[in-house]
């Protein structure tokens, strides 16, 4: 007779109660940075940060809203949901110390699977040295809720903002955009022909880069780590997670400026081109309204051209213009068009 697989062990979370889970799940967190001087276990965490300044950045995910779980392994989510945080503190050209992590949870969820949630909250940790100092855990009457706020570190003189772009200035892209929104769409392709026909198994191999550029992004904490050694301070600068038109714009309402946007200097992986053309979309489109690229959008000065143009992953795109001048793509057939921000759009007034 054939044996019967061994049922993976399942824990339910009331048994260890909020501040047992808790525990739990964090003890293996150790403190790695000298600002971190009280963690987790006391009423508030505490933060000695001297001559810097603080900056703090906060993201919601909610399941179903921005992640699946039907295609989204826990691992993945806690790995994720740590990064798109870091994201933000990189993009003020400052460098992240300190996260919480803050939990609404459905009965649905193990112990067993909020320790694969939170192997990938340590990985990210880990792998960008930041500390993992307090959240919360409470009911969710319907799926997953993950609330990461992350603080981090900044010169006064090196921090970059929205609002420093001037006429002239370059506008910079780094590593490529599109290949996430595109990684999702082959999610949720393969996601529907499960759906009708749960007999076929996924086909994902042959898209490895795109899906994981979704289901595993990177904060560019490299670019900060080039910044600083070429003496380079952006003017401005934003993360791209909701596509480089929305960013754009956001920067040149901020500045008080227009924009002048190469199409042939918006960086797109060849796996995202060939990919877009598969779904019978314009790969340009894709990289300008996509989202959740996590790269780096920023303008420099035009005296620092003679740096930016040396360094790794970086790509011109363009140039900041007048407010009046408004906000234009230039194509690479020669035309020039307003651009559109297309990007997520975070409450849709239509559904209720």
């Amino acid at each position: 007779m054939a044996q019967q697989a061994e049922q993976p062990q399942r824990t339910d979370v009331n048994t260890l109660g909020e501040f047992g889970l808790i525990e739990h799940l964090t003890q293996r967190f150790p403190l790695l940075n000298a600002s971190s001087y009280l963690g987790i276990g006391d009423d508030a965490a505490v933060i000695d940060n001297g001559n810097f300044k603080t900056v703090v950045s906060t993201d919601m995910l909610v399941e179903g809203i921005h992640f699946d779980l039907m295609y989204t392994p826990l691992k993945h989510l806690g790995y994720k949901s740590v990064v798109v945080n870091l994201s933000d503190i990189y993009a003020m050209n400052a460098r992240p110390r300190q996260i919480t992590m803050s939990l609404g949870l459905s009965n649905r969820f193990s112990v067993e699977a909020l320790e694969e949630f939170y192997e990938g909250v340590y990985l990210a940790c880990e792998h960008y040295g930041v500390d993992l100092i307090g959240g919360d855990t409470t009911s969710s009457n319907k799926g997953m809720v993950i609330s990461v706020t992350a603080i981090g570190q900044g010169e006064k003189d090196k921090l970059a903002y929205r609002s420093g772009a001037k006429v002239g200035d370059i506008i910079c892209i780094t590593g490529n955009v599109g290949a996430a929104y595109l990684g999702l769409q082959i999610l949720e392709r393969e996601k529907q022909i499960y759906l009708s026909s749960p007999e076929v198994q996924p086909n994902l191999e042959n898209q490895t880069y795109c899906v994981g550029r979704q289901l595993k992004p990177e904060a560019r904490r490299d670019m900060i780590e080039q910044f600083d050694k070429a003496k380079l301070i952006p003017t401005s600068m934003i993360d791209v997670s909701d596509g480089v038109a929305s960013e754009l714009f956001h920067i040149c309402k901020a500045s008080g400026v227009g924009a002048f946007l190469e199409e042939s200097g918006v960086p797109i992986h060849p796996d995202a081109q060939l990919l877009a053309l598969d779904f019978k979309l314009d790969p340009i489109t894709c990289a300008l309204s996509g989202g959740e690229d996590y790269e780096l959008l920023f303008t420099v000065d035009p005296r620092d051209l003679e740096k930016v143009k040396y360094l790794p992953d970086i790509y011109i795109a363009g140039e900041i213009t007048a407010a009046k001048d408004g906000v234009v793509l230039h194509t690479k057939g020669g035309n020039i068009h307003p651009l559109q921000a297309q990007g997520w759009v975070h409450f849709n007034p239509n559904k209720g």
